[in-house]
């Protein structure tokens, strides 16, 4: 089996090093770059099975590279940001990261955020069990494996999505999170249920990593789809 292969970019020379020796260490193949430049010319020339960005690096900052590696491809790509409490952080959700990680870590720590987005991406298909808890295909008004909610059909086989007969483009991320509210139309998930099942925290996270992709999510398949219950968190309309 093919080693995992991650692209690193990362200006301090000692965090770079370190943290690569630390990923080569439990077997990932790491390319590490200095600058957000250099960097996107590494995922252009080796397409890397995972992106692990600096917010702050020169030449082309974190969230421009995740900008624009998001514009050629879905690989999954975690933030790193030196303060849990920057715009930073939002920002680079927003540009389309998948997670992200407060400075200073733990290695072990990355390494298990890592390995969590990789299980994501690699079984993109949703929760195990098939539809989930509390929705079944006949209440969604589907037909096989095609749910349908108004305008927007979610084929669960193909892993497609189209709104008005128009196909969606959604990285695996959003996708599963579209699968969670698809497979119980009408119940509430709360961000931390979400966090769990989509992002597969085993324990307490972020839930600005709910709320942002939730609100990628809306843009793209109709902001009244997915409502705000508040206080509680969120419910597809079926």
């Amino acid at each position: 089996m093919a080693e995992t292969h991650v692209l690193f970019v990362e200006d301090d020379d000692v965090i770079r090093e370190a943290t690569q020796l630390a990923l080569e260490r439990v077997g990932f193949t790491v390319t590490a770059m200095p600058d957000g430049l250099s960097g996107l010319e590494a995922f252009r020339a080796d397409r890397p099975d995972i992106a692990l960005l600096d917010v702050m690096v020169p030449g082309l900052d974190g969230v421009s590279l995740c900008r624009r590696i998001r514009d050629e491809s879905t690989v999954p790509v975690i933030m790193l940001s030196a303060r849990a409490d920057s715009i930073d952080v939002v920002l680079g959700l927003e540009a389309g990261a998948d997670d992200y990680v407060t400075k200073p870590f733990d290695g072990a720590v990355l390494v298990a955020r890592i390995r969590a987005v990789l299980r994501r991406f690699g079984h993109a298909a949703g929760p195990e069990g098939g539809t989930g808890q509390g929705g079944t295909e006949a209440e969604a008004g589907g037909l096989g494996g095609v749910l349908v909610f108004g305008d927007l059909e979610v084929d669960t086989d193909g892993m497609e999505v189209r709104r008005g007969g128009e196909q969606v483009a959604l990285t695996p991320t959003e996708m599963r999170l579209l699968l969670e509210f698809s497979s119980a139309p009408g119940t509430v998930l709360s961000r931390d249920k979400l966090l769990e099942r989509v992002w597969d925290y085993g324990w307490g996270g972020d839930t600005r990593v709910v709320d942002v992709h939730v609100q990628r999510l809306r843009t793209k398949i109709g902001q009244d789809r997915i409502e705000t219950v508040r206080g509680f968190g969120y419910k597809l309309r079926g």
